[in-house]
């Protein structure tokens, strides 16, 4: 088949075996009529995996008006680069089956061989995105174990600019021991999980970056004129202006760094904005809990103008809630974090085919990089298992519903409880304090009344009006449902936080 595909501009923050064979042929026969070699971004390299099931863009570069043709699994397209010399095509939904060529020709000629058809996810965030499965718990047994010939793995790792970025340096890895150890814990883990699950191929983008703030996820165009950011973009503007006047090596690290607004999604997101996609896993927040209320809207925004930019809808988005961290708490009292964990729920009532993995129960007290990282990935993939793949399977942590004071006491009801709530290691329920109008906290006794309700009180409020659990930065809580999902934090206040001002 041939079919011409129209030109689309990029926005700035934007197996018929014979007849394969017969397109590559044709491709061969072009006329040598042109002059500038058509070139292809890193993302299309060998060893790729192309999405299964949807229309999938191909671009590249070339000589404006240069006519280019892609052909691949019995389709052919003809375009032709624009006065800025770029060029795209959209391929027809492709079906899983065996290795693919691509062909690209213009005045030269172009293959990409060994492509897989399968599902594609994003692995973004900071470092406990980035960290690698080598210094991930069992490390040692979980390297040997990792030839894995239909997981692809390919990273993204340009600086941070202002500037607009259409590639990267690297390329699509089969997956073996020695290209695994680098690669992300949590995104390793979870695309295994979904390769073993649903037995397709599967490929991984890591684009991540330690210590990065949601900020530099961010076009700053989408951020300006809003006030909520006002302040930091003028700190960042002066930042900028120092820089031209002096100089000063900081402030240039600084300025390609990862917290500068716009910076990490022009260097690594736009490298790879637009390539066919099932959906994305992100974990990041803690760069951010300081400005937690600020997360209320910033993060919605990002997931949102990811979407707007990729053009493919509202694909799926999941992500980690932040793991429990620092010293614990004899007292109840008020947590940055805990205001970012709440920031994170708040997103996924918001914005459609979005899901939260809480891990309040896994992280490290000393480390804000916790080393089971498996864990992580399956409470992710149980989202994209069940929401993608038909699987019938919890995915959903437990979550407060509604509350009832009366006579000294609360009953709280709770919505997704998998079965039914029930405390681990300790009879009791721990995790909950209660306030009254004093708004003063203490800690309260709980104890499961129902499969989805819990009853508490305390000598020290007679008359309770709100209730929050798991309201810490390290928290003793010990709810779950009956597969192991803890409840997720929450609050029923609406007191102001202590990030309330922050920005």
């Amino acid at each position: 088949m041939m079919k011409t595909s129209n030109q689309s501009s990029s926005a700035r923050c934007a197996g018929n075996i014979t007849r394969a064979a017969l397109s590559v042929a044709m491709l061969v026969l072009l006329p040598d009529s042109v002059r500038a070699d058509v070139k292809l971004p890193a993302i299309f390299s060998d060893h790729a995996v192309l999405q299964r099931d949807m229309p999938v863009p191909v671009w590249g570069w070339a000589e404006p008006g240069e006519e280019v043709m892609v052909a691949i699994a019995g389709q052919m397209h003809k375009t032709k680069a624009d006065d800025k010399g770029k060029w795209r095509v959209t391929l027809e939904p492709l079906s899983v089956g065996a290795p693919l060529k691509m062909v690209v020709a213009g005045n030269n000629r172009l293959e990409r061989n060994d492509i897989l058809v399968g599902e594609v996810w994003l692995c973004s965030g900071q470092s406990n995105m980035e960290w690698p499965v080598s210094l991930s718990t069992n490390a040692d047994l979980e390297i040997p174990a990792a030839n894995q010939p239909r997981i692809r793995l390919v990273r993204v790792k340009n600086p941070g600019t202002q500037e607009t970025v259409d590639d990267f340096q690297g390329g699509w890895e089969v997956c073996t021991p020695d290209a695994v150890k680098g690669f992300s814990a949590v995104g390793y883990y979870f695309g295994r999980e979904l390769e073993q699950q649903i037995d397709v191929p599967v490929g991984l983008i890591d684009n991540s970056w330690g210590g990065s703030a949601c900020d530099a996820w961010i076009c700053r165009e989408r951020m300006e004129g809003n006030p909520l950011y006002e302040a930091q973009l003028a700190n960042w503007d002066k930042i900028a202006a120092e820089y031209e006047k002096d100089k000063d090596p900081k402030k240039a690290e600084q300025l390609a760094g990862n917290h500068r607004p716009g910076n990490l999604y022009h260097g690594r997101l736009e490298p790879v904005l637009g390539y066919a996609i099932r959906g994305a896993i992100w974990y990041q927040g803690e760069s951010n809990a300081g400005r937690a209320y600020q997360y209320r809207e910033m993060f919605p925004l990002m997931i949102q103008s990811w979407r707007e930019d990729w053009k493919q809808g509202d694909f799926p988005f999941y992500w980690v809630q932040l793991a429990d961290f620092m010293d614990e708490k004899t007292e109840p009292g008020d947590s940055a974090w805990a205001e970012l964990r709440e920031a994170q729920t708040m997103t996924q009532d918001r914005l459609l085919n979005t899901g939260q993995a809480v891990i309040i129960d896994i992280g490290e007290g000393s480390d804000i990089h916790p080393r089971n990282k498996l864990e992580v990935a399956n409470r992710l993939a149980r989202w994209a298992l069940a929401k993608n793949y038909g699987r019938h399977i919890e995915c959903q942590s437990p979550r407060y519903a509604s509350m009832e004071a009366k006579d000294g006491k609360v009953t709280l009801k709770f919505k997704d409880t998998g079965g039914g709530l029930r405390p681990v290691d300790d009879k009791n329920v721990l995790g909950f304090a209660v306030a009254g109008e004093d708004r003063k906290w203490h800690s309260a006794e709980a104890k499961v009344t129902g499969p989805d309700t819990v009853e508490l009180s305390s000598k020290d409020v007679p008359n309770p009006v709100a209730v929050r659990y798991a309201w810490a930065d390290n928290p003793v809580c010990n709810l779950y449902n009956q597969v192991g999902l803890p409840v997720t934090p929450f609050r029923t206040d609406d007191w102001p936080g202590v990030t309330v001002d922050a920005r």
